[in-house]
Parts: C-alpha cells; structure tokens; sequence
C-alpha cells in the first residue's frame, strides 16, 4: 500500500470514528455514568501481546480472526500499537494496522490513541486482572469494547465473568462477538 493510499485510508477510518461517536452521542438518551477504570495501570506490564477474545468491533474488525494488540513502550513515553488478524477466516488475508498510544490519565487507565493526526480517540483501560492476564478496554461513550487477554483462551467463566463486567459498564452485551482464535 503507498503512503498516500495509507493515508487516505487512516484519515477516513479517523472520520468515520469521528461522525460514530457525534452519532452515538447524539442519540443517547440519558446521560451514562462515568466508566469504570483500572485504578492503576503499570504501562511497564501492560506492554506486549493482548489476544482479543470478544468485542465489539469496529468496522475494520468485522470478520477478524486471531486478532492480536501487540502494544511497546517508546523513548518518548508513547506506545507503538499493532493490530494484526486474518480477514474473515484463519487462512485469510493478513491485515495489520498501526496507531499510536498516549497516556492521558486516570493513573495510566485514560489513553488516547491516535490512527491519523491530529484526532486521538478514547481508549480506556477499564479493567485489568491483578496478575495482567486479562483485560477490558472500553470507550467512554460504550459503543465499542474489547475483551483480552495474554493467551488466545480464557476459561468460559472467566470470560463470562469479564462480560459481565461490561454490561454492568452500560454496554449492550448482545452485541458482543467472540473473536476466533486457532485451535491449540
């Protein structure tokens, strides 16, 4: 892909996010209570790969299988991120897309993260386990969500227990979708 064809496909995947949340926030109906956050997020241990167990995609993540968030810490204190999956089954074309993280706050809970300059959109580490395991990554505005983890499975009642997490978080469970992960 040339770098103008990446940048035109980064500014519309930036926009489109853009008019989706003006969207979402406009036909809310009553104001949500804040979402939850990790009370503290060591960005040292939360560095490397995240397996996307379920979520609620974005439309780029639609039909992605073995979906990883791979995430590493830069000299200026900004993670580089990689979001990689195959497209629609296991041996389909490899897709890969790079942003940039920023700690915004929240004790290293509030981030945003940056696909095309200068828009940087909410990412929120709303849940991470004692032993950094597992995690929820959550929008403010509950219109996209991802359930991860450092292996490629998580044991059925954990996740259960993770998805119900969210909907206490005011998210719609019934949209979430388990991410195909290879069998092994």
């Amino acid at each position: 892909m040339t770098s103008r064809k990446r940048i035109a496909l980064y500014a519309a995947v930036g926009a489109t996010a853009a008019l989706l949340a003006a969207c979402q926030g406009a036909m809310t109906a009553k104001p949500l209570p804040p979402l939850e956050l990790a009370p503290k997020v060591d960005i040292a241990r939360f560095m490397g790969d995240w397996y996307v167990i379920a979520n609620i995609p974005t439309f780029l993540e639609k039909g992605a299988h073995a979906a990883k968030e791979n995430y590493r810490l830069e000299a200026d204190g900004s993670i580089a991120t990689t979001f990689s999956f195959r497209a629609d089954a296991f041996d389909g074309a490899a897709k890969e897309y790079h942003s940039r993280g920023f700690v915004l706050g929240g004790d290293g809970a509030i981030w945003g993260q940056q696909y095309v300059w200068p828009i940087k959109a909410d990412y929120r580490v709303s849940y991470v386990a004692d032993d950094y395991s597992a995690t929820i990554i959550s929008r403010e505005k509950r219109d996209y969500v991802w359930i991860m983890a450092r292996t490629p499975r998580l044991a059925e009642a954990e996740l259960q227990r993770l998805i119900e997490r969210v909907g206490r978080q005011g998210y719609d469970t019934s949209k979430l979708q388990r991410v195909p992960q290879p069998p092994g």
